[in-house]
């Protein structure tokens, strides 16, 4: 750039959303579809250059050659908030996105034509120059859906379902995890858009949550089983219950993001029984508390408000952090 044009803005830190267990849509609220991906945010700069980056702010534009061309259909100075999704036989598969994140060169270009990836824009941060973040997000959302007309966005691209009407949202809730979306995010009509807060809300329709990585059983390197916990609304990580035997892909993704505790870690000293009622003690080793799993849960808990039962990891959910785990005691 010339020494004339101006600063080159940056990507924001992504807005969260709070996890709740009423799927009633708010007075007041929009609702729109919560997608199993990636949140991405996506910018297009006035020099031409491109940029797609993961809520951490991992760049994904060499995993997703196909997406960074889709990016360049955008406006120039303009940036969305969107998720990064992959369809295979009409639902969607995040273990294909998952397989997709470490793909560079050719590698990229073959699995951009076996499983293409989608971006659903829901939120707009900038439009041609003009920051768009303190605008309200009923505004935001108007000008995304008149900027698609506008520059006649398709495929890859796609706008995300948003109503205001409580039973359009409780229609969705039905119809939709058919196909894999996993419920909905809530957003006030009248709220900003604020780099890291959490501005909304988010209902899961799906009998699945997610708790953290606090031990495991077996090795670092080839882990039997999770031990999991959340925090309360004190900030105390409490054990909330074990994971069944791990499948291979779970065990081996888990271990590419395991790292030994140190003796600073919460439940240093601390015991775990075999099973419920039993007074064998596990070999556990403790682990940095940072990787999140998803796992699938029934309703049985105990008095304290664990998991009675061993629950089913389903998946190390990469894209989440200890924040977006619901508290202990929850959903």
């Amino acid at each position: 750039m010339s020494s004339s044009s101006p600063p080159r803005w940056s990507l924001p830190e992504p807005m969260r959303a709070v996890p709740v267990n009423d799927p009633a849509l708010p007075q007041g609220w929009a609702a729109q579809a919560k997608w199993d991906g990636y949140r991405a945010l996506a910018g297009k700069w006035g020099d031409g250059g491109v940029a797609v980056q993961s809520r951490n702010g991992t760049d994904l534009t060499r995993a997703f050659p196909e997406i960074e061309q889709a990016v360049r259909r955008l406006p120039d100075d303009t940036a969305v908030d969107c998720e990064l999704i992959v369809w295979e036989a009409g639902r969607l598969a995040f273990e294909r996105l998952q397989q997709r994140m470490h793909q560079r060169g050719a590698g990229a270009a073959r699995a951009a034509v076996e499983f293409p990836a989608h971006l659903v824009a829901f939120d707009l941060l900038r439009l041609r120059g003009r920051d768009m973040t303190g605008r309200p997000f009923s505004e935001r959302y108007a000008a995304l859906e008149a900027m698609f007309l506008e520059e006649g966005l398709g495929a890859p691209w796609s706008l995300c379902p948003t109503t205001t009407d409580p039973e359009q949202a409780a229609r969705w809730l039905a119809d939709y995890p058919a196909v894999g979306i996993e419920g909905l995010v809530f957003r006030p009509l009248e709220s900003r858009y604020v780099a890291g807060w959490r501005g909304g809300t988010k209902y899961k329709a799906r009998h699945t949550s997610e708790a953290i990585v606090g031990a495991v059983t077996g090795s670092l390197h080839s882990p039997t089983t999770a031990l999991l916990g959340r925090y309360d609304d004190e900030g105390h990580f409490r054990y909330t219950g074990r994971t069944t035997t791990l499948n291979t892909a779970v065990r081996h993704h888990l271990a590419d993001q395991l790292h030994a505790a140190d003796a600073g870690h919460p439940w240093t000293g601390h015991t775990f029984s075999v099973g419920w009622g039993s007074r064998e003690h596990l070999s556990v080793r403790l682990v940095v508390p940072d990787v999140v799993a998803e796992v699938a849960v029934d309703v049985a808990r105990d008095q304290a408000g664990r998991w009675r039962h061993p629950v089913r990891a389903t998946r190390i959910r990469t894209g989440m952090g200890p924040g977006d785990v619901p508290l202990f005691g929850t959903a």
